[in-house]
């Protein structure tokens, strides 16, 4: 994967003390990764950097809505996201990313890219069951659901099976509240 010169921070130029970087994702981030389960995309990034003697924290701070199709009725909403996520760059002798908020750079290194963590972060805030907020509340007027309704069963039906029941099993069952 080919990585984005915009979200590449070099960080040796840079003074002692806290930065702060803005990003604007759109759906042309995603494409860059062949991630298609957004139709649309608008997030803001907000990026503290703050470089001290020995190594880097970052702090990403994530807010926007994504236009995904809802899971039920295939009908496309805006998910609002939030998230947030820190991130410790540490100077080692070779690069380690085995942990999931530390990340060990060779010595000598002076840019990082931070691509793959905001991508990850949008993944990661998405609901995995994505429900329209319309079925929710009852207002989304949809022919999917119409069906779903209709096809659902009934609850007369299964009022009248538990009528059905032998009498006998009622008595026995008086016993179990009796305690």
């Amino acid at each position: 994967m080919k990585l984005l010169k915009e979200f590449t921070i070099p960080f040796v130029g840079l003074k002692i003390g806290k930065h702060h970087f803005e990003y604007k994702i759109e759906k042309a981030f995603f494409e860059h990764f062949e991630y298609e389960d957004f139709n649309d995309v608008s997030i803001n990034v907000n990026l503290e950097l703050e470089k001290k003697a020995t190594l880097l924290e970052l702090h990403f701070k994530i807010s926007g809505w994504v236009n995904v199709d809802c899971d039920l009725t295939n009908e496309p909403y805006n998910q609002t996201i939030e998230n947030e996520f820190d991130l410790v760059v540490n100077f080692g002798d070779e690069y380690n990313d085995e942990h999931i908020d530390i990340l060990i750079v060779p010595h000598g290194t002076y840019e990082i890219n931070i691509q793959q963590y905001i991508y990850e972060l949008i993944i990661l805030a998405v609901p995995i069951k994505r429900v329209h907020p319309g079925i929710e509340d009852g207002t989304l007027d949809s022919e999917i659901l119409e069906r779903l309704e209709a096809l659902s069963p009934k609850l007369k039906d299964k009022i009248e099976k538990e009528e059905d029941i032998d009498p006998r099993w009622n008595t026995l069952k008086k016993l179990l509240t009796d305690k």
